[in-house]
């Protein structure tokens, strides 16, 4: 319990130090129905914590309509249920050749961290529970990246409706981090620049 409140007001600290960095002052974030953080106006932001890791990520409204990140020790899953529990048919099919050719990487671990991303970036869009069976994960070994394909309606971002939303990961020190980052609808005065013509 004393652990889990200092992981609580660290990540905290951690969230309001990037609050100055964005230049807004340090205001208390406090929690919505699910526990979630409810940011001052004008920011979007997510908060993660492992056992010896924490942080926060934060990015003004204007640039961001959503972020997510998480952070997990790169261990396998723990129990042999959970693998079904968090992944699709889909994802288990690509998962034994990955771990055979990168056995550095607990992927099944790395599914979960990016559904956990993924999650926290739609809540704060839907006000709706996104269930682990409702996404499907696709990694790229190579480049760092993944893209989660969802399976139910996505979120309104301007007039555009996502179906899908891509992310990062990374490991490093022993962990897995993941975060997804959505932009920002462009505003009304903003015109896609038109490119001058072939000479």
């Amino acid at each position: 319990m004393e652990r889990r409140r200092s992981d609580f007001t660290t990540v905290r600290t951690c969230a309001r130090r990037a609050m100055g960095r964005l230049g807004f002052p340090p205001a208390p974030i406090l929690r919505g129905p699910r526990g979630e953080p409810l940011w001052p106006p004008g920011l979007v932001g997510s908060m993660t914590h492992c056992d010896g890791y924490r942080a926060a990520a934060l990015a003004r409204a204007e640039d961001l309509a959503s972020l997510g990140v998480d952070a997990e020790v790169n261990d396998p899953l723990p129990r042999e249920g959970m693998l079904r529990i968090v992944t699709t048919e889909e994802e288990r099919a690509w998962l034994a050749p990955m771990i055979e050719r990168r056995p550095d990487v607990a992927w099944d671990r790395l599914v979960f961290s990016a559904k956990e991303s993924v999650y926290k970036a739609w809540y704060p869009l839907t006000g709706r529970w996104l269930d682990f069976q409702e996404a499907v994960i696709t990694v790229d070994p190579d480049l760092g990246t993944f893209a989660a394909r969802l399976l139910v309606p996505g979120p309104l971002v301007g007039s555009a409706r996502l179906s899908d939303f891509p992310g990062r990961w990374t490991t490093e020190r022993g962990f897995l981090m993941t975060a997804v980052a959505l932009p920002a609808p462009s505003r009304p005065d903003e015109s896609p620049t038109t490119p001058p013509p072939a000479r």
